[in-house]
């Protein structure tokens, strides 16, 4: 039997110290928690995967396999591996399974993936901002746009300040706030309170908080795993910003993560367009995430859009249907 515990689960992850946030057995635990079953199972001791299946209709599931630790090499991976996926896939009634590689698009090996279809959408945003941090600070800061490091500094002589917080039903409440404001789904209050219990004993996330005279203005939730960080979880009031609470809040992120030995910092999420349409309007859109990207490329990262999702398909009818009728509002 190749299914593991959690615990074996976490050893093998160890042993794996690329693996990205969405593998760690935290973030399946998190999941089972609101609306996933988490399955892990190792291959001879040396390739595995993390898999959660959501409940559709009448019994059946989805899986998903998101970021797996060898995707970059997608043909790669042996026949014998995939025969024990379906076997658990068929085993728990998926439709399909969706695999998100853990690779960028320009890196990713497209060659004998003809079992999988190219997905309509994806579950984790295509596109994002990665900050190196593997310089020092004063690097770090010299590659932002001057702005940027203009407001960081205009915090800090605005008294702004940050620290560690465990407030998370006030961060919850910021959550609605920004959420209400931007045009964005939030998580429940004990969503994040259960990912903060999960994640923080063992040292892989901080809730941060920006504060002005003892007032919470913004806050921000950031994971780490070995070499990577990943901003997933933001949010700020309407108070105060004129001091410019949440660049500083995020330069301090940025210094929680390299302190943790981190060389890469991931801003998780900006409108999915190539930079040259991104640099070109981002000063006259205002819809969907092109206000997060007004900000978070004040942080001098590059642009990368993550090697698109896959599915592989067990039901041709069901999953016609599910794109149809179900897929649009997963």
């Amino acid at each position: 039997m190749t299914q593991v515990s959690l615990a074996e689960w976490n050893q093998f992850i160890k042993n794996h110290p690329d693996a990205h946030l969405l593998q760690m057995g935290e973030w399946g635990e998190l999941k089972n928690d609101f609306g996933w079953k988490p399955i892990r199972f190792i291959l001879n001791n040396e390739i595995g995967a993390q898999i959660l299946f959501r409940r559709l209709h009448l019994g059946l599931t989805l899986g998903y396999m998101p970021k797996p630790v060898f995707s970059d090499q997608l043909s790669a991976v042996s026949d014998e591996f995939w025969k024990e996926v379906d076997s658990i896939c068929k085993q728990n009634r998926a439709v399909f399974l969706k695999v998100e590689p853990d690779a960028w698009e320009d890196q990713f090996e497209r060659s004998n993936v003809q079992t999988f279809k190219r997905s309509p959408h994806n579950i984790q945003p295509p596109r994002t901002v990665i900050v190196s941090i593997k310089e020092d600070e004063e690097a770090i800061l010299a590659k932002m746009k001057p702005k940027c490091r203009y407001n960081i500094r205009l915090a800090e002589k605005k008294r702004i300040t940050i620290r560690a917080w465990d407030d998370v039903s006030a961060f919850h409440e910021m959550m609605t706030v920004t959420g209400g404001r931007d045009n964005f789904g939030v998580h429940s209050k004990e969503y994040y309170q259960r990912a903060y219990e999960l994640f923080h004993p063992n040292g892989a996330c901080e809730l941060l908080v920006a504060e002005y005279e003892g007032k919470p203005l913004a806050s921000l939730m950031v994971f780490a795993n070995s070499k990577r960080a990943w901003y997933v979880y933001g949010a700020s009031n309407d108070q105060e910003r004129n001091r410019m609470p949440t660049y500083l809040l995020q330069w301090e992120a940025i210094r929680w993560a390299k302190a943790h030995g981190c060389d890469e910092y991931d801003l998780w999420g900006v409108p999915d367009e190539n930079e040259d349409v991104l640099e070109a309007q981002f000063e006259s859109r205002h819809d969907g995430l092109w206000g997060v990207y007004r900000f978070k490329r004040g942080f001098g990262g590059q642009v990368k859009r993550a090697a698109q999702a896959l599915d592989r398909v067990y039901n041709p009818l069901l999953y016609w249907a599910y794109l149809r009728f179900i897929g649009n509002r997963t």
